[in-house]
């Protein structure tokens, strides 16, 4: 069985959650600099909105910076030692005071967590390519006045302190949450060609539309990736809870907290979702597995070892004890579910 509880409030005061006691955190937060996001931070720190109206980019940037750094700084106290933290973040282009250029938003969070003393890992570009007609930015086809349209983001991976240690139940869980090695091959490329989700949140009184948001797909890579079965993970701006639905699927604890009651409502909603539907992800993976296998040429199948718990081949030993549980039955409270697993 794994908990999943949406908490109301403030990120930079995680006082709910014990210290050391997340093993994984991800997230996609507000991007300073992107207009859409201007009132949420001008509302935490009124000192924004004055800089932006009078053409202090910079001053705003760094202003919105310090906001999620206190963020970052509640996530590194609830982290346990060996833990990751996992950032989706894009840079900005704005122009301000009629001067275009680029806010690297990647870049103050890297800052940020190497003065923590936290590994920086290799990051991942997500790649977000647009077919608008429009995308190009500046004098058409003039030189020296075009930029160059901006189509990725990043994933951003630290890790705190050393290499974790897996040891008794631990060493085994570790074991049954291996993913396949053809996943890996993926997985773990620098470049992910991925299709951003339409995103429409809706309040009583205001719509925020997102274009390309934060897909399913990216937070249930990373929960694979970066945790085992009965780990803790974090999303310290839950938004409608896409990383919750993907720690359900991976048979992961989630905490997910979300300054907006009316979003928080709408997650709630959103995570109302059938064992059905969380099995026909897990199904949608395995016959990925199966159809690769089912490629191999007679050569490679020979040398191929044999999944225990769902009886298929795979390629490596370190797959033989792989189990994909699928969901049993749901349990639904006021701001706690609970995933009961076969």
């Amino acid at each position: 069985m794994t908990q999943h509880k949406i908490i109301v409030g403030n990120s930079n005061t995680l006082s709910a959650i014990p210290d050391g006691s997340v093993h994984l955190v991800i997230t996609s937060p507000p991007y300073p600099m992107i207009e859409m996001w201007d009132d949420m931070f001008s509302r935490q720190n009124p000192e924004i909105a004055d800089d932006l109206a009078d053409g202090r980019a910079m001053d705003a940037f760094n202003k919105m910076h310090q906001l999620l750094n206190a963020v970052w700084a509640e996530c590194d106290r609830v982290l346990a030692d060996s833990g990751f933290v996992c950032i989706n973040i894009g840079d900005a282009t704005r122009t301000i005071d009629q001067n275009f250029q680029l806010f690297s938003n990647h870049t103050a969070i890297i800052n940020f967590f190497s003065q923590l003393g936290y590994s920086v890992l290799p990051d991942i570009l997500w790649r977000k390519q647009s077919n608008a007609p429009n995308k190009f930015m500046g004098s058409g086809m003039y030189p020296a006045g075009a930029y160059v349209t901006y189509e990725h983001e990043y994933i951003l991976v630290f890790r705190k302190g050393g290499k974790r240690i897996f040891k008794g139940e631990e060493k085994r869980l570790r074991q049954k949450s291996a993913y396949f090695w053809e996943e890996r091959n993926i997985w773990f490329s620098d470049l992910w060609d991925i299709k951003g989700a339409s995103q429409s949140i809706k309040g009583l009184n205001k719509t925020r539309s997102r274009n390309a948001s934060f897909p399913f797909e990216i937070p249930y890579r990373i929960v694979n990736m970066y945790s085992a079965e009965g780990d803790t993970v974090l999303d310290p701006f839950a938004g409608l809870g896409t990383t919750t639905l993907a720690c359900m699927a991976s048979n992961r604890n989630s905490l997910a907290v979300e300054i907006d009651q009316e979003i928080a409502n709408l997650a709630l909603e959103n995570l109302r979702i059938s064992p059905e539907a969380i099995n026909k992800l897990i199904d949608e993976r395995l016959q990925r597995h199966t159809d690769f296998i089912q490629a191999l040429p007679d050569e490679k199948l020979e040398k191929c070892y044999r999944n225990e718990p769902h009886g298929f081949l795979v390629k490596t030993r370190q797959e033989t004890a792989i189990h994909l549980n699928k969901v049993d039955h749901i349990e639904f409270g006021e701001d706690l579910i609970q995933c009961y697993y076969k």
